[in-house]
């Protein structure tokens, strides 16, 4: 991989430069683990001189080339992306849980930062800010009109300098400021509690550099409020995913010592690989197994894993292991149906990605198999018990998204898509009722918080565990198997 990232870098610094020899091409094309497109490279190069010397304005050529790369590589599929400097750091400060701003969890609405909850001893914690209050205004400028992207971007920057956030606390009818100073935040995604005497839950909202420690973290507090637990519901909804290793690790807390978690599979040796629930498969960089620490009893206790349609690619190898090997009861609905695995390289071989002084890129390298040989790719795990988000059924699910609705998806690489006629039907019918849900006031139309007492499939969870009866979907049915191509 690295040898053909360096090849092609070379090539096309050298064609764009004119010294494009054919003798030079053809002995890197050698080198390389297939021939390069020598008329296509010399369109390339003759389109960028076309543009640089003609076009009705001067054009960058630095952005130029990395407009061309980027879209090289997003007409892949949709995981793939080329990332330049700025936006290689603000990516992997996204996958390390850590990233320097005010701390808070925010959602949107009606055009404004709404908080969802002050991140415990974060700057926004310590000055005060609550769950429910409106961000009206980031220093001089107005919230309104901004996108979610360009309000959190106002709110990070340096470490110790301030931002000033003008709120708005219904509840109190009043507008206040408030001035913060930006310090490293390290985010939580991982909460647990006892939900009632002898059962617990526990959330993971995406799995990060530092998930796996907080999940060992929050799993022995749970166990030293009750040492004799009866039952855990493992909530991976709305889990979008991240890193690969961290989802091997948490397989590896609740499976036999060894058993197949995971494997991959795709052109380069290196993406052929059995992940297994063994140290080698997701310890710390320093040889120490962060799973020593968690309780015994967690590989017997009855266990439930809740996903939903927004449950992806980690949180579906997870869900995966533990229903292939019979180690969970897999509720909720099908998930989003992401089976690919991206590497992430630093354009400069010399450099580890976590340090990397220069672009990037997250290329798509392998598809990723369940223990049984499942690809799950634009399909999705199909839950053991379907249970509707509420006691009235599943309002909105098929407005999400999944992996089979983005463009240029990767197919699973086991048969043809077909296309499900019932979900569109049924996401017309969630539009309409969308239209109807969006005159009522906000606190009528959100669904409960995940976790609390009105949270129907966590109820829905807790009564399996018990043995009591469960209300299931009548309504939600798998999704077509895919056509076997003959």
């Amino acid at each position: 991989m690295g040898q053909k990232l360096k090849i092609l870098g070379w090539v096309s610094i050298g064609a764009l430069a004119g010294v494009m020899a054919t003798v030079s091409l053809q002995t890197v094309a050698r080198a390389a683990l297939a021939p390069l497109p020598l008329e296509e490279l010399q369109q390339f190069a003759a389109v960028f001189g076309m543009v640089k010397s003609d076009y009705v304005e001067p054009v960058d050529e630095k952005k130029l080339i990395s407009d061309a790369i980027s879209g090289m590589v997003s007409s892949l599929d949709p995981h793939s992306q080329y990332f330049d400097k700025k936006s290689f750091k603000e990516f992997r400060e996204g996958t390390s849980g850590k990233f320097v701003g005010v701390g808070i969890e925010i959602t949107q609405e009606d055009g404004l930062v709404k908080v969802v909850t002050p991140i415990e001893g974060s700057p926004a914690f310590r000055a005060g800010l609550k769950p429910n209050d409106l961000i009206t205004k980031i220093d001089d400028t107005a919230v309104k009109g901004l996108s979610m992207n360009e309000a959190v971007k106002r709110m990070r920057g340096e470490p110790n300098t301030t931002v000033t956030l003008m709120i708005f606390r219904k509840d109190e009818n009043r507008s206040f400021p408030v001035t913060v100073t930006r310090e490293e935040i390290k985010t939580q995604t991982v909460r647990a509690k006892v939900v009632e005497p002898g059962y617990a839950w526990i959330r993971l909202s995406q799995f990060q550099e530092r998930t796996v420690d907080d999940f060992v973290q929050k799993l022995g507090e749970v166990y030293q409020q009750e040492p004799h637990l009866k039952g855990l519901v493992l909530d991976l909804r709305n889990d979008p995913g991240g890193l690969l290793e961290a989802s091997v690790a948490v397989s590896a807390a609740f499976l036999p010592e060894n058993v197949t978690v995971v494997t991959t599979n795709g052109q380069i040796p290196d993406s052929k690989q059995t992940f297994r629930a063994a140290p080698d498969g997701y310890q710390h960089r320093s040889g120490t197994d962060p799973l020593k620490k968690l309780p015994a009893g967690l590989k017997t206790v009855p266990l439930i894993v809740l996903v939903n349609e927004g449950s992806a690619s980690a949180s579906e190898i997870v869900a995966g292991a533990l229903q292939d090997h019979k180690r969970a009861t897999i509720m909720g609905n099908q998930t989003f149906g992401k089976g690919s695995v991206q590497n992430v390289i630093c354009l400069e071989r010399a450099f580890r990605i976590d340090n990397c002084p220069s672009a990037g890129l997250k290329l798509t390298t392998a598809r990723y198999y369940t223990p049984s040989g499942k690809s799950i790719q634009a399909k999705g795990i199909v839950p053991d018990v379907m249970v509707d988000e509420t006691a009235q059924g599943n309002l909105y699910a098929a407005l999400r998204m999944r992996e089979a609705d983005l463009e240029k998806h990767l197919a699973s690489g086991q048969g043809a898509e077909v296309k499900d006629e019932a979900r569109e039907k049924a996401r017309d019918e969630a539009v309409k009722r969308l239209e109807d849900e969006s005159r009522k006031p906000p606190a009528e139309r959100r669904l409960p918080e995940f976790g609390s007492d009105k949270d129907f499939q966590l109820l829905q969870a807790l009564n399996q565990l018990k043995g009591l009866s469960v209300v299931a979907s009548k309504t939600l049915t798998e999704r077509k198997e895919e056509k076997k191509e003959e």
